[in-house]
């Protein structure tokens, strides 16, 4: 094992020990009765030892100079993530906020032998500890001036609401069970006991301690907050692996909106008979038709698009998954504060498969015309192809496989948005419609991301904007909008990710002509894992460079 592997093994150890339930979520051993650290002492440590583990990755000057550059850059995201301080004043109705997180990752953990039904009880034996030190960082964040947005407050507290009012049987902590025996009375006793009565405790700590000093909606971004600034230039420099300004993305970002302007004109002509952007959208946003009729419906034309995705794939994939995507809804007791969809990654061990979950709440206020490019970005050949040939990776470090690396994943998703069209895989231009409509989210990310952060807008200034420039109903634009407020920086890394992708693949075919392989490229970006997207240029630059027959 050489020096530059046993780096990335020590950084992969210490993210893991980091962010337990990830390990779980992966089948990573050794982390399964662990809940985070969110104290300021366990943060002040894990930054000590990622720049000390960065610093010594810059220094190293043998071993595969690919895994150092991810070392590096993973190592340093963690400090840079560190000190934003998120942990005070993230408070929303989803897995972005830790309160959140716990409720939503949790019930995915497999508990399918006695010692992971007895780690399982253990956790959730941890669940007041990490409550009650979030709840002081919360206090912290308050003295210091860090300081939550009201509304999304109001929401993290509807959200518990929400889980305090389940029954027991319908408790989605309850759902693991396991035929050891005690293990579902002493499950059963700690959600009453303990889990419970700490979500009271903080969901009344939010209520009258946090949300009377919360931001108002008029100043929602880290703009507002002390050196929200640097910490917002450092957050995009994380998430899209780019140099980039927050200045600089958002005019690319207006850029790209003229863009599509032209193509929803094309578009637009065919399939609703006129050119002009506010009529399409306007079309596509009220015509009944273009909504679904029910939750069954919107499931089972995601099911029939992933299918339809993997039986074309070998034409344009060399390598496949060994395992097929599984199609479900959002749990109801998450879906009022989850996105549109999500992918959850399988379990390494085989345990719990790759999931593209579908937000089936208010279904017949979401529109049909989304459905083929989200399930193509999120489930195939999206996040599960990537996710998973990259976990069967197991020639390469394992923070190689797994490294979170969020304008790789996100922008090889956002690509495959595009290369579904390549591929013939949208069923009409109505669903095409619907990839224009998610090109403009996407775009409209970064005006909107860079607008609320670095410029000082409104959320009614990010709403409007969306509004105007997007077909999306407003159901999606209100619940994006928060998505860019409670994870700043992080939606910024879709298209950045996807322009990259798309330049380096353009140099590709112009280095090799006729030689130019689309398979061969797909294997070699997916072969790598995760990778910052300057080294993944270098790796294709010299994979071209060394088929041009000379």
């Amino acid at each position: 094992m050489t020096e530059t592997t046993e780096l990335a093994d020590e950084l992969f150890a210490l993210m893991m020990a980091a962010d337990p339930l990830d390990a779980s979520l992966y089948g990573i051993s050794g982390y399964d009765d662990r809940l985070p650290d969110l104290s300021e002492e366990g943060e002040v440590a894990l930054r000590a030892a990622a720049a000390d583990v960065a610093a010594r990755a810059r220094a190293l000057a043998t071993g595969d100079p690919v895994t150092r550059a991810v070392v590096a850059q993973q190592a340093e995201a963690i400090v840079d993530r560190l000190d934003a301080r998120s942990a005070e004043y993230t408070i929303t109705a989803s897995f972005f906020a830790p309160a959140g997180a716990l409720l939503t990752i949790l019930p995915m953990v497999a508990v399918t032998t006695p010692e992971q039904g007895r780690d399982y009880l253990l956790r959730l034996a941890a669940v007041p500890g990490v409550l009650d030190v979030l709840a002081e960082r919360h206090r912290a964040g308050l003295l210091a001036g860090r300081l939550p947005v009201a509304h999304l407050v109001r929401d993290a507290i509807a959200f518990v609401d929400r889980y305090l009012a389940t029954s027991a049987d319908e408790d989605p902590l309850a759902r693991q069970e396991h035929a050891e025996p005690g293990f579902t009375a002493e499950r059963d006793r700690l959600l009453a006991e303990a889990v419970r009565p700490a979500y009271r405790r903080y969901r009344d700590v939010l209520e009258e301690e946090v949300l009377p000093a919360g931001r108002p909606e008029g100043r929602p971004g880290l703009c507002w907050l002390p050196d929200g600034a640097a910490i917002y230039s450092a957050l995009a420099r994380v998430h899209t692996t780019t140099s980039r300004t927050p200045d600089e993305l958002h005019e690319t970002g207006l850029a790209l909106m003229a863009e599509l302007a032209e193509e929803y004109a094309v578009l637009g002509q065919r399939v609703f008979g006129t050119s002009d952007q506010a009529e399409i959208f306007d079309r596509m946003r009220t015509d009944p038709e273009l909504r679904w009729r029910d939750a069954e419906e919107m499931l089972g034309a995601a099911r029939d698009t992933v299918t339809r995705a993997e039986a074309a794939a070998p034409e344009w994939f060399g390598t496949l998954p060994d395992s097929a995507c599984v199609v479900a809804a959002v749990p109801e007791t998450e879906a009022p504060g989850a996105p549109t969809a999500y992918y959850s990654p399988g379990a390494m061990d085989g345990s719990r498969p790759g999931t593209y979950y579908a937000n089936t709440s208010r279904a017949r206020e979401r529109h049909r015309y989304q459905s083929e490019a989200i399930a193509f970005h999120e489930a195939v050949p999206g996040h599960h192809f990537q996710i998973t040939l990259a976990q069967g990776l197991t020639g390469l470090p394992m923070l190689r496989r797994l490294a979170a690396v969020t304008a790789y994943l996100e922008g090889w998703g956002l690509y495959c948005e595009r290369l579904a069209d390549e591929m013939g895989l949208y069923s009409d231009d109505t669903s095409r419609l619907g990839m224009l409509s998610l090109d403009s989210m996407r775009a409209g990310r970064l005006v909107v991301d860079t607008g609320l952060h670095a410029l000082g807008w409104s959320r009614a200034q990010a709403v409007d904007y969306l509004r105007g420039n997007t077909p999306l109903p407003l159901v999606e634009i209100e619940s994006e909008v928060d998505r860019y407020i409670a994870a700043p920086g992080q939606a910024l890394a879709y298209m950045v990710g996807r322009l990259e992708i798309q330049r380096i693949r353009a140099e590709a075919e112009r280095a090799l002509g006729d030689d130019f392989d689309i398979r061969a490229f797909h294997d070699l970006v997916l072969a790598g894992g995760p990778l910052p997207l300057a080294v993944l240029d270098e790796v294709v630059t010299a994979w071209s460079a060394s088929a041009v027959v000379v």
